[in-house]
């Protein structure tokens, strides 16, 4: 059996579980070890489709249509390798396949109950995932001593018992630094441990995440009263990139721990590309500004990046890739609908994204973005409803074609943008979940277009998650116009990158990019992107 490694977090949410789980991935990866990483969800929810970006964040899509976490895009980032849909789980999910077991007479007759039929259940699920791999990464969502992932920490706790010598258990804690104290409280953390041990379990490795690097009193005072090795309490603190915590986990030797304490020896042992990566990327000086144009940003007072994470990324991977150090504001679409005069002020970007979305809230705003960077000529990447909405524009300022619009917000318009056939039907029966067009799909590239100039190479494999799609009826009035539709999907003749003509860069695209950049093989689109701006 594979080497199980549960990542559980204590005493807030948001402490950076997902990137810790990815650079502890990363470092076993560095040392000759087939690694894999699994999410775990304490939702009902069966999947991430239906959960509001501003709540949850990023909606992440796989190479097999999964719509998951984001924490998933961190696992691809950092191991550089795909993730599967057996790798995630919800408790929605995980209660749905044992209730259908149990309709089919899986159980022969017996009765089922929460214990121990859905720990059994995770259990396989993480059995399953961690197939042909030396080491499977357990994310448990949320915090401990939350009732909703109680029956997660079961399953950890019956796999210890079972498996003692394959299952090691890491709590990341929180040390807080009250501003009129000045001190690091290590309180919250030690409760955390025994809200931890209440639950049958006992971390072998702690994770502290502070602000500031830990210092030897308070790993002295954690390693008395959690009961831990001051060698195994590791030092998380606050960084620049997301990409320097494995080096950081390094410098306080956790790989090295983590297979001493598996009876492991490490095969090799090279973080040599990645520390050049992070090396770079910490030299790049030349700011380049970029705007995201979207809606998931407010929550009450607070102004939040995580909705379109993958795209930021991927705005790094490219900009670092070029010795750019990129300068990235999030700008509410709605405010171009109250007043078109702030349109002015996107002169001072060297590039404009606008990213997908549901929904009508900025729709106008973001047609009215576009069309200032068509005129002004300022680079534009458009992804998923971005290309729509390019369409839209295009289609009433170039085209006249003024009631131009997608039946996704107006039934009664001209459907330059309408809904898949296919959907119809499940629109209508309300069947929303897991059923947009989701996943990998085909595209060939026009030889003579940006795009190919970007990609080197015509066919290419793209994600998707959309239900609605460009109107072929409308293709040679838009052609004739200047624009060029420069990636079609062979399989069913759809749209999917289109380009306009005497331009610096202006692109879009109905899938997603960004969830396929990774930090050490930029996305070709982004690099295009970057380029044109550089």
């Amino acid at each position: 059996m594979s080497k199980v490694i549960f990542v559980a977090g204590g005493v807030m949410s948001g402490i950076g579980k997902g990137v810790a789980t990815a650079s502890i991935g990363r470092i076993l990866k560095s040392k000759g070890f087939k690694v894999t990483a699994i999410k775990i969800d304490p939702y009902i929810n069966v999947d991430a489709g239906t959960m509001n970006p501003i709540e949850h964040g990023e909606v992440f899509v796989t190479e097999d249509g999964l719509e998951c976490d984001q924490d998933v895009g961190n696992y691809e980032r950092f191991l550089d390798e795909n993730i599967y849909d057996s790798n995630y789980m919800t408790t929605g999910r995980v209660y749905q396949t044992v209730i259908n077991k149990e309709r089919n007479l899986e159980y022969k007759g017996r009765c089922v109950e929460v214990v121990p039929h859905i720990p059994e259940e995770v259990i396989n699920r993480i059995k399953k995932a961690g197939k042909n791999k030396d080491f499977v990464l357990v994310e448990i969502g949320g915090t401990v001593g939350e009732y909703q992932n109680m029956l997660f920490l079961e399953a950890a706790r019956m796999m210890k018992m079972r498996y003692p010598k394959d299952i090691l258990f890491i709590l990341v804690g929180f040390l807080p630094i009250l501003k009129n104290i000045g001190e690091m409280k290590t309180k919250p953390t030690q409760y955390a441990v025994r809200t931890l041990n209440s639950a049958g379990l006992h971390p072998d490795i702690l994770l502290a995440r502070a602000t500031t690097i830990l210092d030897d009193v308070r790993k002295k005072k954690l390693s008395i009263f959690c009961n831990i090795s001051s060698k195994d309490i590791i030092s998380a603190p606050d960084i620049e990139s997301i990409y320097e915590v494995p080096i950081n986990f390094e410098k306080d030797n956790l790989g090295n721990r983590i297979l001493k304490k598996l009876n492991l020896k490490p095969k090799k042992n090279d973080l040599k590309d990645w520390k050049k990566m992070v090396k770079k990327n910490k030299t790049a000086s030349k700011e380049v500004k970029i705007a995201i144009v979207g809606k998931y940003f407010e929550t009450g007072k607070f102004s939040l990046k995580d909705s379109y994470i993958s795209v930021i990324e991927a705005i790094k991977h490219a900009s670092y890739y070029y010795n750019l150090k990129p300068v990235i504001e999030w700008i509410s679409a709605e405010s171009y609908e109250k007043n078109p005069k702030l349109l002015k002020e996107l002169k001072k970007y060297q590039g404009i994204i606008v990213p997908g979305g549901f929904g009508t809230r900025g729709i106008e705003g973001k047609i009215k973005v576009i069309k200032f960077c068509r005129e002004n000529k300022i680079p534009f990447l458009g992804l998923c409803l971005g290309m729509q909405l390019s369409i839209i524009e295009f289609a009433r300022n170039v085209c006249k074609i003024k009631e131009a619009y997608s039946t996704e917000f107006l039934k009664k318009c001209i459907p330059i943008i309408d809904i898949l056939p296919e959907q119809k039907e499940l629109i209508k029966k309300r069947h929303y979940g897991n059923t947009m067009r989701l996943g990998s799909y085909n595209c060939v590239i026009n030889t003579k277009s940006k795009a190919f100039k970007c990609y080197k190479k015509q066919n290419i494999s793209e994600r998707h998650r959309h239900r609605y799609e460009f109107n072929n009826e409308y293709k040679n009035i838009l052609e004739r116009k200047g624009m060029v539709f420069s990636g079609i999907n062979p399989e069913k003749n759809l749209a999917e990158i289109i380009e306009i003509k005497n331009h610096p860069f202006f692109i879009a695209v109905q899938f997603h990019p960004e969830f396929k950049s990774r930090p050490l093989k930029p996305h070709p689109l982004f690099k295009g992107f970057i380029q044109a701006i550089r």
